[in-house]
């Protein structure tokens, strides 16, 4: 999403309901709306919300276009992890940040993405996403004559889990099914 774009819609959301301002110290946008409400997935309120306008580029799991997904399955460098979410889906807001410090820790070994089912409905169909978020473990087939003969896909699905995941259990899902580490007992 582009600076531009995420303007857009902050402006979108200021002049429809008025519950996003500029915190008056540091000029981003912050959520206002009332009561004070404690979010049980980050313990953080509705008023320490703030919208990120990191450039797209800047990530360690940047958005990604249908497109750019099917080349990332065809020429294979590394493990994939797909985030499949819409920006008006709240446990994706939520689960945003903790899947972007889950790509920064396993930068280089694992390749993080984020796919925006509202600007890619084929590719979301095709991916079969049903619910929001939905995470995505993808590794390279290891039945390399298969795929060269065009009998196997070049990726296979290790797991797919619809729901919000904190950062840990994003990385020991990873270590799990990429590092042969094991099964995590508990996701949170």
């Amino acid at each position: 999403m582009t600076r531009s774009s995420l303007l857009f819609i902050l402006a979108a959301a200021t002049s429809a309901s008025a519950f996003v301002s500029n915190h008056p110290s540091t000029g981003v946008a912050t959520c206002q709306s009332s009561p004070t409400v404690p979010c049980t997935f980050t313990r953080a309120t509705n008023r320490d919300v703030q919208l990120n306008m990191v450039d797209d580029a800047e990530k360690a799991a940047p958005m990604v276009s249908g497109e750019d997904l099917e080349q990332m399955l065809q020429e294979w460098d590394q493990p994939l992890v797909v985030d499949a979410y819409a920006t008006w889906c709240g446990p994706c807001l939520l689960m945003a940040p903790e899947f972007e410090e889950a790509a920064k820790e396993l930068a280089g070994k694992v390749r993080f993405v984020k796919l925006d089912t509202d600007l890619e409905p084929q590719m979301s169909g095709r991916l079969g996403i049903m619910g929001l978020p939905t995470l995505l473990f993808l590794d390279k087939n290891d039945d390399a004559e298969a795929v060269e003969e065009g009998k196997a896909p070049i990726a296979v699905l290790k797991e797919r889990i619809e729901g919000a995941l904190r950062k840990q259990s994003i990385v020991d899902l990873c270590n799990h099914h990429f590092f042969d580490g094991p099964i995590p007992t508990q996701l949170s």
